[in-house]
């Protein structure tokens, strides 16, 4: 019972680990990605050989199987914890009057906004770039404003000017 034990556990570690360093590479954080993978790679060797050493034992096989769906999801959780990133929303209301632009703006957020025309008429539409962990916020913030509010959220890979990057880089948004 001790070898399943150890066997799921390792493997639990090995793909949270695995998880995270595919999410830090697929972001652009390929040092960390690739320290945190001289780790991973050690904790695979061992957690399959103590399978393979045991390979007639079906329950660590088992224990093997269980811990690998366990680390996806553990690993998942984390990167939501980290929220590395930006995201970019994009925002289709009704508020023709700009009320929303200057309440989202007031709470730090950088938008671009324009008039729009949808199937029944005047909209107004907005492009709000943000860092992930504060996307939840600004869903929040939306729906407080425009229930009715339609929003696609869209992957930032990558930013280049404008004053919401300077703002960025000078630590003063979200305080």
């Amino acid at each position: 019972m001790t070898m399943v034990l150890i066997i799921f556990a390792i493997n639990v570690v090995y793909v949270t680990f695995y998880t995270i360093r595919l999410i830090l590479t697929m972001k652009g954080y390929r040092y960390a990605a690739a320290g945190l993978s001289m780790v991973e790679v050690v904790i695979y060797v061992v957690g399959l050989g103590l399978v393979l050493d045991n390979l007639n034992e079906i329950q660590n096989l088992i224990a093997y199987a269980i811990g690998y769906g366990l680390g996806v999801v553990i690993g998942s959780i984390i990167e939501e914890k980290m929220a590395l990133g930006y995201v970019m929303v994009n925002v289709i209301t009704e508020d023709i009057e700009r009320k929303m632009v200057r309440a989202i703006r007031e709470n730090g957020y950088g938008i671009t906004d324009w008039e729009a025309n949808g199937r029944d008429g005047a909209r107004h539409a907005m492009q709000i770039l943000t860092p992930k962990r504060y996307e939840l916020k600004l869903y929040m913030l939306i729906k407080e404003l425009d229930p009715k509010a339609f929003i696609i959220t869209n992957e930032a890979r990558t930013i280049h000017g404008g004053f919401w990057v300077k703002q960025v880089r000078k630590g003063k948004l979200f305080k």
